[in-house]
């Protein structure tokens, strides 16, 4: 690290250290557009262009999100947008099934609680937010009005998408039954602002010495478009309440289960 690489973080710790005692009552919410960029394996492989352009845009919902983070100092909720099927003019109930539900974060606690509705029954998962190992660099770019440095850290596969399913994985899990497993790690950048004295993130980010507002992990980029920060120190910020509480391990499993059982229940008619 050079000399001036280390005055520039002296200077970032100093001016996230004093901005620290006036970001006390900081609260607000930011708006982030989240886009996946699709992914059609082998079974795509074939597919014309403009096949490909209709399957496209038929998984729009699936692929471009909006989200809807509400924070004060501490604790923060991420809401997705509800959006309607342009084809079928109703909600994706099927992609509904495996998307991240109501998410509620205590980053003073390191906790989650977060509502998943899963086939007709709603549980409550409740777990430990998990610790991201920052590493911090000193490159640097602007979102809107905000400097922003640049973080990366390697999380676990299965701590981004645990309320998730793929036949895919569900498929290796079954190949590699009685082996020793290999944790599959996912690479994670994001972009953060020390003008925003904040350790708040979207979805399961959080951790870095100011406000994220960039984060890329696989295919998929959440990039905040808005944010409106006030003072207000009464802002309240309430966690989901109905549901099965179970954890989230807990909770991937059932989903495993379900869809396993599922799969033989269409092989037992088939034969």
């Amino acid at each position: 690290m050079t000399f001036t690489t280390n005055k520039l973080w002296v200077l970032c710790i100093l001016v996230f250290i004093s901005s620290i005692v006036n970001a006390q009552n900081f609260s607000g919410k930011a708006t982030y557009i989240s886009k996946t960029k699709m992914d059609l394996g082998n079974w795509g492989s074939k597919f014309s262009e403009a096949r490909k352009k209709q399957v496209a845009e038929r998984l729009k919902n699936r692929l471009e999100k909006t989200y809807f983070l509400t924070f004060n100092k501490q604790e923060a909720t991420f809401l997705e947008e509800e959006k309607i099927d342009a084809i079928s003019g109703a909600t994706d109930s099927w992609g509904g099934y495996f998307s991240r539900g109501d998410q509620y974060k205590n980053i003073k606690n390191a906790e989650i609680v977060q509502s998943q509705e899963f086939y007709g029954k709603r549980f409550l998962v409740k777990d430990n937010l998990y610790k991201i190992g920052w590493v911090m660099g000193s490159e640097t770019k602007k979102i809107g009005d905000y400097t922003c440095y640049k973080a990366k850290a390697f999380v676990p596969y299965a701590e981004l998408n645990w309320y998730n399913f793929s036949w895919a994985d569900l498929r290796t899990s079954e190949s590699k039954e009685g082996e020793e497993v290999v944790e599959k790690m996912v690479i994670v950048e994001a972009w953060y602002t020390p003008q925003i004295p904040l350790a708040h993130g979207p979805a399961e980010f959080w951790g870095l010495p100011g406000f994220i507002l960039e984060v890329r992990a696989e295919n998929t980029t959440l990039l905040c478009t808005e944010i409106s920060i006030t003072k207000d120190e009464n802002l309240q910020i309430k966690a989901p309440e109905k549901g099965l509480e179970i954890t989230k391990t807990a909770y991937n499993k059932t989903i495993k289960a379900k869809m396993l059982d599922m799969r033989n229940s269409r092989g037992r008619r088939r034969g």
